[in-house]
């Protein structure tokens, strides 16, 4: 299995509103590719709960089948339209760690 975690700092530009409605846009989109993308085993956005002391706006924790899993989701047509329209519009800073368990 493959661990793709990714951390997102929100656009400084957006209004509070506009990172709450940025935000449920990237969760609804990003777990919405569970079933579409092969060998996506499980995905989840959390966007609540954030204490002062991050310096993320956004985590994606999600776990794939293999190597190739994760070649193969980050340019499925799916997972594509969802970070094109979803997430980078919004997003300024992306970090990503990725690991096999």
């Amino acid at each position: 299995m493959v661990k793709h975690i990714i951390l997102w700092k929100l656009k400084d530009e957006l209004s509070e509103t506009e990172k709450e409605k940025a935000k449920q846009g990237i969760k609804e989109g990003l777990e919405g590719l569970l079933g579409q993308v092969p060998g996506l085993v499980d995905i989840h956005v959390n966007i609540h709960g954030r204490l002062a002391s991050s310096n993320a706006d956004v985590m994606l924790d999600s776990t794939l089948e293999s190597p190739e899993a994760l070649r193969a989701y980050a340019s499925h047509p799916a997972h594509v339209a969802v970070a094109d329209s979803k997430v980078r519009p919004y997003t300024s800073v992306r970090t990503c760690l990725d690991y096999e368990e």
